[in-house]
């Protein structure tokens, strides 16, 4: 779910790697049809993204191919598109739906949907199950304007394990994200708190949209509306205590989609905003 759209300024960002605009290379404009993409997720053996839209739209993914044409639509029939905020896969090939939009920070029914891979080959397929989870620090729905850190746009799954990441919609917005942990498995789960980072004190440059882990688990990106946080170098799941890069992509649109195509290549889409955007982009670190 998303707030109105801001116009961009410029500013200047320390610690921030350059790269040219033609770095991020357009491949294809989305489907017309989908409107509101707010996460991708990429399976190589196919050459193909599975994408979903957010809150007010259908209880569906979409695959798309490397054309940009609109190959399948699989409606998902016992789940309900709440926020549908990001999309993941596992090891498997599995997809994992992330319903967990909360823009007012009072949601009691944030959760997960598992889509098992056999269930893609069907036009309407069903949700495995679902994770319910909540956070142990909200006491609070809503909690106060400064203290709203419980909505998520971006997640991946890895080694059994859900990794959540915080979009801060607190008044006097400082750049905190918190990164939550949540174990993969049918009912309810403990969102555990396993750390918090800091980005910048410009919302529309640097709040969380969409996560993504490498293929190898050795780097994680982290995007924004015109950047992408890489964190490398950590041990086990502290993601946050490794080395921080903040790659400036020289390109303001509403980015709400990250994926790994390989270990040094990413995918990104954003909506169409003013005529501006409705692509996917590939961009390769350097």
């Amino acid at each position: 779910m998303k707030k109105s759209f801001l116009a961009a300024a410029s500013i200047v960002l320390l610690a921030c790697q350059q790269q040219s605009a033609d770095d991020l290379k357009t491949l294809y404009s989305l489907p017309k049809k989908l409107k509101e993409v707010s996460g991708i997720t990429y399976f190589p053996e196919k050459n193909i993204i599975y994408t979903l839209e957010d809150s007010g739209n259908k209880n569906a993914i979409y695959a798309i191919d490397s054309k940009g044409k609109l190959e399948k639509t699989i409606t998902i029939s016992n789940a309900e598109n709440i926020d549908w905020e990001d999309i993941t896969k596992d090891k498997s090939g599995n997809i994992y739906i992330g319903d967990f939009g909360n823009n007012d920070n009072e949601r009691r029914d944030l959760c997960i949907y598992k889509i098992a891979k056999g269930e893609l080959n069907k036009d309407q397929a069903k949700a495995e199950y679902k994770v319910s989870f909540s956070y142990t620090e909200q006491t609070e729905f809503p909690p106060k304007k400064k203290e709203m850190f419980y909505d998520v746009e971006g997640f991946f799954e890895q080694g059994g394990y859900f990794y959540l990441f915080t979009k801060n919609r607190s008044k006097g917005f400082d750049g905190t994200a918190f990164i939550y942990k949540i174990k993969n498995a049918q009912g309810t789960q403990k969102a555990v708190k396993i750390g918090e980072f800091k980005t910048c004190n410009n919302y529309n440059h640097c709040v969380l949209t969409s996560a993504t882990i490498s293929p190898d688990g050795k780097k994680v990106a982290l995007l924004s509306h015109d950047k992408v946080l890489l964190f490398k170098g950590f041990k086990g799941d502290l993601f946050h205590k490794g080395t921080h890069t903040e790659i400036n992509l020289n390109h303001f649109s509403q980015k709400e989609a990250i994926v790994f195509k390989d270990n040094n290549t990413l995918l990104i889409a954003d909506e169409k905003t003013n005529k501006v955007g409705g692509n996917v982009y590939e961009f390769k670190l350097k």
